[in-house]
């Protein structure tokens, strides 16, 4: 599934956030991966999504110091999360105070993941990324 579109979710008291029903399908095994993302936000991958890119990461023999560090801190953040019978996963707090979530949040897809934001920090972002678009579109060919 092609993850596309945005919405506001509220983070309840337990930490947990519903997954909009339209983006649940993509996880019909019940599970999901939270991670950190690396622009303050939580990332949230399909259980295969999550084990390909993993798969991808340990390809090499002989890692630097850079994979190395990465791979101890990503994966010992990323936690392996089941979708409640109302559709919902409890974020983990390390990755709530990390991206400082806390109330209202963006659910927001971003094609292979949905990432988790802060509402405000997400508005500014997005409305200063739609002004220059045409830029960015620009550097990416």
């Amino acid at each position: 599934m092609l993850f596309t579109g945005e919405t506001e979710r509220s983070i309840d008291e337990k930490s947990r956030i519903s997954i909009p029903a339209e983006m649940r399908t993509a996880f019909s095994s019940g599970i999901v991966y939270a991670s950190p993302g690396g622009n303050d936000s939580i990332w949230l991958s399909p259980e295969g999504t999550f084990e390909q890119k993993a798969s991808l990461l340990g390809q090499s023999l002989y890692p630097d110091e850079d994979m190395m560090d990465f791979e101890q801190i990503y994966f010992s953040q990323s936690r392996r999360l089941e979708i409640d019978k109302q559709g919902r996963i409890r974020l983990p707090e390390t990755l709530l105070e990390k991206a400082e979530i806390h109330g209202q949040a963006y659910v927001i897809g971003v094609g292979d993941h949905l990432e988790i934001l802060n509402h405000s920090a997400w508005e500014k972002k997005r409305e200063a990324n739609l002004s220059k678009l045409r830029e960015i579109m620009k550097r990416l060919r």
